[in-house]
């Protein structure tokens, strides 16, 4: 009797917990079995090849082995693959028909990740890419005064560029964010602790703790300045955690699940303790929020105080459509914006909200918004690489090219990084505002 496989599913995927605690996960021999199955899968599918570049690499690799197939691909070779993903996510939640509960329950994302994890683990990771996701240890010293200027400086001069890049791996013609001394939390310490009330609506207290980010904290803080300034006006409180530590995502993308735990083990008791006392969660930076909704409560299924954080965290522009739906949101807008055309970063996609920039955009007067549902390849720290530079423009120029066509008045993307990658991308460093930047324009605050 013939077993039929059923193609694809109409069922919502369904995302297992990452048993990473298990000294299997870590197994080479059990990894590559793994790796073998589910890249002779993709292989047969093929539907990814547009996503990022690690599905052209592992294409790549099959069809010029003398078989063909996947298993006349040498398996020092499936590290080549590893190493271009950066885990958005997408190929999961847009594109592979065959994710739990299919019954061949396939992650490719988390897969990529346990990939890293055991790479990190056998002491394989360079240094550059470990120095990289430190981005408290770098921001903090980068922030200080004298320090400051040096670094800005480096970053801004071509002969710094080479040195970094003989020495780090950095490309030199990469776009690397500046460093700033003001940092968000030094420039508003006066909401740190502060106490306040707010008027509920639907799933939300009416009053918000801001999780700045490492970037948000260091590289810009003129984009949580914005988000501070649109919330109260519209009548939320904002305050600041006592402490902050990186939300862990740097981490996780390099397969440092320990450090990830250290990152989890700072932060949640302090997020757990604002939404006891009533307050929500907002991060400007879309991998932030993902990875308290996602990736930590997929690693810790068990720890009642992430879950909890888990359902009160929320994406600026989900918090202020669920306000609007409650009419709690002002529609007032002092100035129209024209026509805005922004790429909706990976990591807001995946978190399953809709489009709701778009949704509170448009919502001003005389604006058409256009929305670029397409990867931007910067993922943080591929796109500074110098071995997965080129790999991360040639992501990007769709994007670009789409951007340029529009001959929009504003662009930018939900991602700070990307949007960034996107402008350099136009050479037009720079000229990049992010959607908060824009709803802040727009009401005249």
């Amino acid at each position: 009797m013939s077993t039929t496989i059923r193609e694809g599913s109409l069922d919502a995927p369904t995302r297992h917990p990452l048993d990473w605690k298990n000294p299997r996960f870590y197994d080479r021999a059990a990894l590559e079995t793994e790796l073998e199955r589910v890249f002779d899968i993709c292989h047969g599918c093929r539907r990814c090849v547009s996503l990022c570049q690690a599905f052209p690499t592992l294409f790549d690799l099959v069809d010029e082995s003398e078989t063909m197939e996947v298993d006349g691909v040498d398996k020092a070779d499936y590290i080549k693959v590893v190493d271009h993903c950066y885990l958005c996510d997408l190929c999961y939640m847009t594109k592979c028909p065959y994710v739990p509960p299919h019954e061949w329950n396939l992650d490719f994302p988390h897969l990529m990740l346990r990939a890293k994890a055991v790479k990190y683990k056998e002491g394989k990771t360079k240094q550059r890419d470990k120095l990289l996701s430190s981005t408290d240890l770098v921001g903090s010293l980068a922030g200080i005064p004298v320090v400051n200027g040096l670094v800005n400086a480096a970053l801004n001069n071509s002969g710094g560029r080479k040195l970094m890049e003989s020495v780090l791996g950095v490309d030199s013609t990469a776009a690397l964010p500046e460093y700033h001394s003001d940092t968000l939390r030094k420039r508003h310490a006066d909401l740190i602790g502060r106490s306040a009330s707010g008027t509920a609506a639907g799933p939300t207290t009416g009053k918000v703790a801001l999780f700045a980010t490492c970037y948000g904290n260091y590289n810009d803080p003129g984009v949580n300045d914005d988000l501070i300034a649109v919330f109260e006006h519209n009548g939320i409180p904002v305050t600041l955690a006592q402490k902050e530590r990186c939300c862990g995502m740097p981490k996780l993308e390099l397969g440092d699940l320990e450090a990830v735990e250290e990152a989890k083990s700072a932060n949640i008791p302090v997020l757990k303790a604002l939404v006891d006392a009533g307050w929500d969660i907002v991060a400007p930076v879309p991998s932030c929020v993902l990875m308290f909704k996602q990736e930590l409560p997929l690693m810790f299924p068990d720890d009642a105080d992430v879950q909890l954080v888990k359902q009160h965290i929320f994406d600026p522009f989900e918090y202020l459509m669920l306000r609007h739906k409650q009419g709690k949101l002002s529609t007032s807008f002092d100035k129209p914006l024209g026509k805005v055309v922004y790429q909706a970063s990976c990591h807001q996609r995946v978190q399953n909200i809709g489009q709701k920039t778009r949704e509170v955009l448009a919502l001003v007067p005389d604006t058409t918004v256009e929305i670029i549902e397409r990867c931007s390849g910067h993922d943080g720290t591929y796109a500074v690489k110098k071995e997965f530079h080129a790999a991360s423009m040639k992501i990007v120029r769709p994007v670009a090219s789409r951007v340029k066509q529009a001959e929009a008045d504003h662009f930018g993307s939900d991602c700070p990084m990307a949007g960034a990658h996107i402008a350099h991308a136009l050479e037009q460093d720079g000229k990049q505002q992010h959607p908060l930047t824009l709803l802040r324009i727009a009401y005249g605050v």
